[in-house]
């Protein structure tokens, strides 16, 4: 399953780049990407895991970048 949420308040590219890569560490994951320039994140995970997944993103995410809040639709 592939899926696309808004960020809002992400400051920095640097930081863009952080959640990346944490979130890629995420067991199940099979791909990730977090734009600072369009302010969305794309997680590719495993579907029966996804929301598991999702919700780790969304804590990992927050400790990179605190003011960051990730649209769950």
């Amino acid at each position: 399953m592939k899926k696309t949420f808004k960020l809002t308040d992400l400051d920095c590219a640097n930081c863009a780049a952080k959640m990346e890569d944490a979130i890629k560490k995420i067991d199940g994951v099979e791909n990730a990407s977090v734009s600072f320039m369009t302010q969305k994140m794309t997680i590719e995970a495993d579907d029966a895991r996804f929301d598991d997944v999702v919700k780790e993103a969304v804590r990992v995410c927050k400790k990179v970048e605190p003011d960051c809040e990730i649209v769950l639709k």
